[in-house]
């Protein structure tokens, strides 16, 4: 961060500049990451007292604070344009006029001073109220200048013991407002305030209840701007503890984001509604410029993660060896599994992994973001190094959990059906023929990846996001319309969002969101769906698989999962085993019922809009919300998908029927 004069400040933002400062030796900072019609303020945030008042200034620390607004600097750090009091109140307070800033000697009943300031104290610390409001003017000026009008959130907090009625967690001031000309947007912010969810706490906002906004820095932007909206709004201190001082770390987590929403979805409300642009929404009111911070915390965390792959751990290496074993010895005697070591020390990973700078994300959601996949990948770490132990079933549960009674309702329903597919014999091609389509498909859509056998995977196909390598298992055999299915499946989503992935600065998106094994399979089914390539067959497949997680579930046995799905429903010995393996495999791999019911949820998900933004990466539905918001903040580049995911029948009226009959 710069350290700059007033002055300097000034003749920056007047060549609209972007920067980050301290100003007049610390006294308060501006950040401005973009020039947008929102400004926000925390001009009671700060806590210094400088050296000379040190000696005479009488209350402890947490009498201090009290007083403050301590963390207020958090519930605008999302935001391009902040100015931050760094200097305590008790100094000068910035809500009251420069000359009547500077307590004599008392304040709420309390002696500040051992004895009264002086002329020289006094007008030190005048000097810095001055030079806040003139590098407030020159913003505003700017602002105005450039989109006709402004919003300025002016955000306090306030301590609620002390009064005795019952109070909302959200004061909204209007007392200086000309709610005639504005009321519309100030309406709009109590509504959005009260959308805000609160961990154990019920959450209420309210207009002049409390506060009725008379501090003195909406009174100076009234008396010189004409076109500028300032909402002094104050936040019960509930995310803190008012008398010693403690964070509740959760809360203001949350409020951190809710704030966010809520003052971007007002500012977008007021540009649209007195702006030039008529369809802004709340991206358009954000940066589009990602901050060091978000670089540096991306680049660390892929450093660390990048070689943390489930699958390359997890398929037994001597599968084939032990699959002609158990199949010429009667099957009664369970397979005997090796797996890969584990390159990885998972004892520091986890340590680096909650040593990466997450704090000094300023975006509440970014921030947020990136929080959901460190815990999800400790989870993960935890998984890997318990491959082929008791313990790994129950860290499976934990990552990937199991399938619940609509999943296990929804498969039955499918495996009930009738197979109407026609009972006409269809080519069978093998591994190599596999191979030969499933590059000249690649290459058509334009994907740059390779294509190869492998007798290590125990699925038919495999996409390694590592190697942007396609494995095709040496001993599958697909019909031609399952070949079309697995180029949609694993080309069309997993394939193309292991390339996207890798053309953005931020890596995280090729590491895996939170629950991306869900929205990824899910993506993967309902991309067969849109191409005609789904079959009731294939469905019935992805449907065994969430029976099969549940019998190794309640069996825990192997021989008796295998021969239970075999004598059920039908199968050969061969499907049986790969289904019964790849539930076995680790000790206990809950994965496959996920397939089911990310079809579902993204199925569910597509009805209502586009799903274009999931593509890129390995994304989850957790955070698809942040995720669009980055796309169209314009942070990363809008993924194009290689044909049309938007929902719509597939035609064949018995498939749309049971599709949407899935719970």
């Amino acid at each position: 961060m710069l350290t700059l004069s007033e002055q300097e400040c000034i003749t920056r933002i007047n060549k609209g500049e972007c920067f980050h400062a301290e100003v007049d030796g610390g006294a308060f900072i501006v950040k401005i990451d973009e020039y947008t019609p929102i400004i926000c303020a925390a001009i009671h945030n700060g806590h210094r007292l400088r050296n000379d008042l040190q000696k005479a200034f009488l209350l402890t620390r947490e009498e201090r604070f009290y007083e403050e607004d301590p963390y207020t600097d958090e519930l605008i750090s999302s935001f391009p344009i902040q100015l931050i009091g760094n200097d305590s109140r008790f100094e000068y307070d910035l809500n009251r006029a420069k000359t009547l800033s500077t307590y004599f000697k008392t304040a709420w009943n309390k002696q500040v001073w051992e004895k009264p300031l002086s002329q020289k104290q006094r007008a030190k610390s005048h000097s810095k109220h001055q030079a806040f409001y003139n590098v407030l003017e020159a913003i505003v000026n700017v602002i105005e200048k450039q989109f006709s009008n402004a919003i300025v959130f002016d955000i306090h907090s306030y301590n609620y013991r002390r009064i005795e009625k019952a109070t909302p967690t959200f004061n909204i001031g209007s007392g200086q407002i000309d709610v005639e000309r504005w009321g519309n947007v100030v309406n709009r912010f109590e509504k959005q305030l009260n959308k805000i969810e609160l961990p154990n706490l019920e959450v209420r906002a309210a207009s002049d209840e409390v506060f009725h906004g008379r501090g003195y820095l909406i009174t100076h932007i009234n008396a010189r701007f004409d076109n500028t909206l300032v909402i002094p709004t104050e936040v019960k201190k509930v995310f803190m503890d008012e008398v010693t001082g403690e964070v509740y770390p959760l809360v203001l987590e949350e409020l951190k984001a809710g704030f966010k929403n809520a003052i971007s979805e007002t500012a977008a409300f007021f540009v649209r509604r007195y702006g030039k642009k008529k369809r802004t929404q709340k991206a358009d009111i954000l940066s589009s410029n990602i901050s060091p911070e978000v670089l540096a915390l991306d680049k660390q965390f892929f450093a660390l993660c990048k070689n943390i792959e489930t699958l390359n751990f997890i398929n037994p290496i001597n599968l084939a060896a032990q699959r002609n074993k158990f199949l010429k010895k009667n099957s009664y005697i369970a397979p005997s599994f090796n797996y890969k070591q584990l390159n990885i020390n998972p004892y520091k990973f986890r340590e680096d992994l909650y040593k990466l700078p997450v704090d000094e994300v300023n975006d509440a959601d970014i921030q947020q973001l990136y929080r959901h996949v460190i815990d999800n990948l400790a989870s993960k770490i935890d998984l890997l190094t318990t491959i082929g132990t008791e313990d790994f079933i129950y860290n499976s549960l934990k990552y990937y959990g199991e399938p619940g009674h609509t999943d296990i309702a929804n498969a039955r329903f499918i495996l009930h059906l009738k197979d109407i597919e026609s009972e006409q014999q269809e080519k069978v091609l093998g591994a190599d023929d596999a191979v030969v389509f499933f590059r000249a498909r690649a290459q058509a859509w334009g994907l740059n990846c390779k294509v190869e056998k492998s007798g290590k995977i125990v699925a038919k196909a495999m996409v390694n996001n590592e190697k942007a390598l396609l494995l095709i298992n040496k001993e599958a055999v697909f019909t031609e319309k399952e070949l079309q299915a697995f180029a949609y499946h694993e080309l069309g989503i997993h394939m193309l969002t292991t390339i996207n992935a890798r053309r953005h600065p931020l890596k995280i998106f090729g590491l895996g969101l939170t629950g991306n094994t869900h929205t990824q399979e899910g993506l993967a089914l309902y991309s067969e769906y849109c191409s005609g390539s789904l079959t009731i067959k294939r469905l019935k497949t992805i449907a065994l698989r969430v029976i099969a997680v549940q019998y190794m579930l309640e069996h825990g046995d192997f021989v008796k999962t295998y021969h239970s799905l075999m004598n059920e429903f039908a199968l050969d010995k061969l499907s049986a085993f790969t289904l019964t393996t790849r539930v076995y495999r680790g000790g206990g791999f809950t994965k496959d019922y996920l397939y089911l019911k990310g079809f579902r949820d993204v199925l569910s998900l597509a009805k209502t809009g586009a799903i274009d933004n999931l593509l890129v990466g390995k994304t989850g539905l957790l955070d698809f919300t942040v995720i669009s918001e980055i796309v169209e903040r314009g942070m990363i580049s809008k993924p194009e998908p290689l044909f049309d995911l938007a929902y719509a029948s597939s035609g064949d009226p018995v498939l749309d029927f049971i599709v949407n009959s899935i719970q």
